[in-house]
C-alpha cells in the first residue's frame, strides 16, 4: 500500500490530531474499549483476523478501534504488525474432522449422522431493526437452550458421498512438497491449489463474494450445493524436535465449508461430484462459502473445463483479491500528481489544436 507522502510537518501532525478526535467522537460518551470490541463485534474481529493472517482476537479488536471501524485499514494494521513477528515454528495441518462443533449444516442431506446443528446464525432472523438495542443500560440477552452438539467426531457429508464413489478423492501424494508461503514469497503463475487457497483466505471478502456470485449467475458452468458448513474449535498441534511427536498448544475457532459441484466427467474421469473448499478464522461463513465457490471455479483448467469467465482466471482473481493492494493502488491517486497532470493537460491542448486549428486561431485572436 502506498503510504509515503511529503508535506508540511505541522500540517501532518495536525492531521493526526484531527484523526484522533474523529476516532474518539463525543467525549461525553463512554469510550469504546478493546474488550468490548472483541466480545461484541466478534464477526468484524474474525474478518480482520482472517484477512490479516493473524489469529489474535485482542490485536484484531485493537486494530478495529485504531482504524475507527474501517476493516480494510484494520487488516492493514494487523498485517503490518505480523511482518514484525519472528517465525517460531510450523504447526501440523489442522484435523478439522476432530472439530468441536458449535454449528453444522448441510444443504444436500436433511438427515445427517450427528444431525443439523443450527447454532448462532442470522439465517432465520427477519432482518428488522431491533429498537430494543437503543435502550440505555445493559440488556441481558435472552436465554438459549444449549445446542444438541454430538459428542466426538462427526462424519462429513463428503464421506457419505465417497462411500458410493460419487465424489472425487484428494489423497496426499507421496513426497508432497511443503506449500508456498505467500507471506514470504511472491505470487507466481500458474499457482497450484495450495497457493490459491492461501491467497483466497487472505483475499477481500467483498471481492470474493462478487466472484462467487458471478459463478452462480452462469459465468462458470457450475451448479453448487453446500455440502457442509462447520463452525467450531479445533486443536493446533506442533511437533517439537526434542520430542518427535505432536502436542497440542491450544485451540482456535474456525469456519470450514465444502461446496459440492456436479462434474460431467472427462476422458480420464467418470461423472462425479467435485469439491470447492473454504476455511477462515472465527465465525466467517460468508467468506468460507465464497472462497469455496471461487476455489472450485479456479480448478476449471485442472478438470478440463473451458476457462471463459473471470472467476476461472487465476491471474484475474488472485492478482486482484487482496484488499491492501487494491486499496493502496486506488488511494495512491490522492497523492500529488501535479507534474503528470500538467504534461497530460498540455498534450490534450495540443491534440485539440491539431484537430481544429480554426477554433484555436479564433481563441487566440480573442
Amino acid at each position: 500500500m502506498y503510504v509515503a507522502v511529503k508535506g508540511g510537518e505541522a500540517a501532518i501532525l495536525n492531521s493526526y490530531q484531527l484523526l484522533a478526535r474523529q476516532r474518539r467522537g463525543d467525549v461525553s460518551e463512554p469510550e469504546l474499549s478493546v474488550p468490548q470490541i472483541r466480545q461484541q463485534l466478534k464477526l468484524a474481529v474474525d474478518r480482520v483476523m482472517t484477512e490479516g493472517s493473524v489469529y489474535d482476537p485482542e490485536l484484531a479488536a485493537l486494530a478495529i478501534k485504531q482504524a475507527a471501524g474501517d476493516l480494510v485499514e484494520a487488516i492493514f494494521l494487523l498485517r503490518a504488525y505480523r511482518a514484525t513477528l519472528p517465525r517460531l515454528g510450523t504447526t501440523c495441518a489442522l484435523d478439522t474432522s476432530r472439530m468441536v462443533l458449535d454449528r453444522r449444516i448441510s444443504a444436500t442431506f436433511k438427515d445427517l449422522p450427528g444431525g443439523q446443528v443450527l447454532g448462532p446464525t442470522y439465517d432465520y432472523t427477519q432482518r428488522l431493526l431491533d429498537f430494543k438495542l437503543l435502550a440505555e443500560g445493559p440488556v441481558a440477552p435472552p436465554a438459549a437452550a444449549p445446542a444438541a452438539v454430538p459428542p466426538g467426531p462427526t462424519p462429513r457429508v463428503v464421506d457419505l458421498l465417497n462411500q458410493e464413489g460419487l465424489i472425487e478423492t484428494r489423497p496426499v501424494p507421496p513426497g508432497d512438497p511443503a506449500p508456498t508461503d505467500l507471506t514470504r514469497e511472491p505470487l507466481r503463475f500458474p499457482a497450484n491449489r495450495a497457493t490459491r487457497l492461501q491467497n483466497l483466505a487472505r483475499g477481500d471478502e467483498g471481492f470474493l463474494l462478487a466472484m462467487a456470485y458471478s459463478t452462480q449467475r452462469g459465468y462458470s458452468h457450475s451448479h453448487p450445493f453446500v455440502g457442509e458448513v462447520r463452525l467450531g474449535t479445533v486443536a493446533v498441534e506442533v511437533v517439537p524436535e526434542e520430542l518427535g511427536f505432536a502436542i497440542e498448544i491450544g485451540d482456535i475457532e474456525i469456519t470450514e465449508c465444502e461446496m459440492v459441484n456436479q462434474f460431467a466427467g472427462s476422458k480420464s474421469q467418470p461423472p462425479q461430484f467435485t469439491r470447492g473448499y473454504g476455511l477462515a478464522f472465527g465465525h466467517s461463513e460468508r467468506k468460507a462459502m465464497a472462497m469455496s465457490l471461487v476455489d472450485r471455479a479456479l480448478r476449471a483448467d485442472e478438470l478440463g473445463e473451458p476457462v471463459e469467465s473471470p472467476a476461472q482466471m487465476q491471474e484475474f482473481v488472485l492478482g486482484h483479491s487482496d484488499s491492501l493492494e487494491a486499496s493502496g493502488f486506488v488511494q495512491h491517486l490522492k497523492l500529488p500528481h501535479y507534474v503528470d497532470f500538467q504534461s497530460e493537460l498540455e498534450l490534450v491542448r495540443k491534440m485539440r489544436a491539431a484537430a481544429n486549428p480554426a477554433t484555436t486561431e479564433q481563441g487566440d485572436a480573442a
